[in-house]
């Protein structure tokens, strides 16, 4: 996997939703929703340093390929089909040592914006019974004109509460729960296990637990990569 981008970007938060974007306009189809699967599978993209560049260009190869078949019996219905050629043009920049540092940029939404998506998700957090991180989220939200120019600190800070709720969540989670997670998550990932690396499998399979288990709780994503 390439290393991890040092400089920070506010730009790089729209990373989902610039991917969902692209792969609606290369599939050809603007009102196709990607699955959770898809989802868990961009976060774990992110969350291992795959340049989002490294993504787009890997979702073109796969496309390509699929035009060059001269029997298209099945649409391309999944990002899971791109897996393994985003892996290849990632380990492509990362030997030519592309996009290993983001430029600075202004952040990508307005602070109020900002502001309302933090109040709103402390208020969801508090719905769930989970007080103590709703305040802190509150917190954040209170403070949102110090955290505006430094969006990498808020986003760690935000990422250790999200942690904290998934924590709590998984030690109250049952057995039958669990498997049957695990079996929703096998039906969806079967098509396309050979197009990824046992790491990558592991990193998926973790991020679509996880985002499972924060659903069924009612819990919204508290990462900025999910203010739409």
């Amino acid at each position: 996997m390439p290393e991890r981008e040092d400089s920070w970007s506010g730009n790089y938060f729209t990373y989902f939703t610039e991917v969902e974007e692209h792969f609606q306009r290369v599939r050809g189809t603007g009102l196709f929703l990607i699955s959770p699967l898809d989802w868990a599978l961009l976060e774990s993209w992110k969350n291992a340093g795959v340049p989002l560049a490294a993504v787009l260009r890997g979702i073109d190869a796969a496309f390509e390929k699929w035009r060059s078949r001269k029997s298209k019996i099945q649409m391309v219905n999944s990002l899971a089909y791109c897996a393994q050629a985003v892996l290849s043009e990632a380990q492509i920049m990362a030997g030519a040592g592309d996009a290993v540092r983001r430029e600075p940029a202004p952040p990508p939404f307005p602070e109020d914006d900002l502001r309302n998506y933090l109040s709103s998700n402390a208020a969801l957090v508090r719905k769930a019974g989970f007080d103590e991180i709703a305040l802190a989220v509150d917190r954040l939200a209170s403070e949102t004109g110090q955290h505006y120019h430094d969006l990498e600190q808020l986003e760690q800070r935000l990422t250790a509460l999200e942690e904290k709720l998934i924590a709590t969540l998984r030690a109250s989670q049952t057995e039958d729960q669990l498997f049957a997670a695990r079996r929703d998550l096998d039906a969806q990932l079967r098509p396309y296990r050979g197009n990824m690396s046992a790491d990558q499998l592991s990193m998926l399979e973790r991020q679509y637990l996880d985002r499972r288990l924060l659903e069924q709780a009612g819990l919204p994503r508290l990462s900025l990569f999910y203010m739409r």
